[in-house]
């Protein structure tokens, strides 16, 4: 297997990591067990990770990072969505 390719299967897999909770977050419409802080240190890791791959022209780094940031984006705006409604 060629390591392109290998990069672009976990970062799939660690990708979607998210999703679940994203899910569950969206249909209960509740995120009170959620920490926001973690979120703005996870979304800047994942951030920063994105940059370096853009750097190296490491496709697999850029493609799955830039996914994960979009989720946990997506989750932090739900979670102050939800924890105003609360």
């Amino acid at each position: 297997m060629n390591a392109e390719l290998l990069g672009l299967i976990a970062g799939g897999i660690t990708s979607i990591a998210m999703m679940p909770q994203l899910i569950k977050v969206i249909k209960e419409k509740n995120a009170e067990d959620i920490s926001v802080v973690m979120l703005l240190v996870l979304i800047t890791g994942l951030s920063l990770w994105v940059w370096y791959g853009i750097l190296q022209g490491e496709l697999p780094i850029i493609l799955s990072n830039g996914f994960s940031v979009l989720v946990n984006i997506t989750l932090l705006i739900c979670c102050i969505i939800f924890k105003k409604k609360n």
